[in-house]
């Protein structure tokens, strides 16, 4: 993952960088996703992962989690600008060491070989359960879900089993307990 050059992400005196799940609930319609992507496009703050999805057909909501980095007053005034935008109902931040919020991200493994190598493809994948959603005598598509890095190291790990492409949906949080951020 490269670092952004963005002079809005250069760590200083005021603060380390960090990243952080930012969760936006909004109307879901036309031309909002791009009003929050253009907030930080316009400022130059990087988007490392983005997950857009629609959470209430009743109230017409969706939810928008995008995760990022930035020093405590960068994130504090993504934060600001976010809750001005019309129609945002409500941000949540959560940073990535919050042990009182779950963050996993889902992804689509495809791995063409032999059946043995497949085997072995499947192996390294039992501690994420993975599901396999196809499979034929010479490929497999597994789902898994777990942590980005531990996504990105299995990638790395597949890939003499024969990954041939993967798909990954960006971070999605939840806060645990009877706690309730939705």
């Amino acid at each position: 993952m490269a670092k952004s050059k963005s002079a809005y992400s250069t760590p200083s005196k005021l603060g380390k960088i960090d990243t952080h799940i930012i969760v936006v609930w909004v109307d879901n319609e036309a031309s909002v996703l791009s009003r929050v992507v253009g907030l930080f496009s316009g400022r130059g703050y990087n988007i490392e992962s983005l997950a857009v999805a629609e959470v209430d057909q009743k109230n017409n909501l969706s939810r928008i989690t995008i995760v990022t980095t930035g020093t405590p007053q960068v994130i504090e005034q993504i934060v600001l600008q976010l809750k001005k935008l019309v129609p945002v109902h409500k941000v949540g931040n959560f940073k990535r060491e919050d042990k009182k919020v779950i963050f996993k991200e889902m992804a689509l493994l495809k791995v063409v070989a032999n059946s043995g190598k497949i085997n072995k493809a499947l192996n390294a994948c039992k501690k994420y359960n993975p599901v396999i959603l196809d499979q034929t005598n010479k490929s497999a598509v597994i789902q898994i879900t777990a942590l980005r890095r531990e996504i990105d190291k299995l990638i790395k790990n597949l890939k003499p089993f024969g990954l041939v492409s993967a798909s990954r949906t960006g971070a999605v949080a939840m806060t645990r307990g009877a706690e309730i951020f939705n």
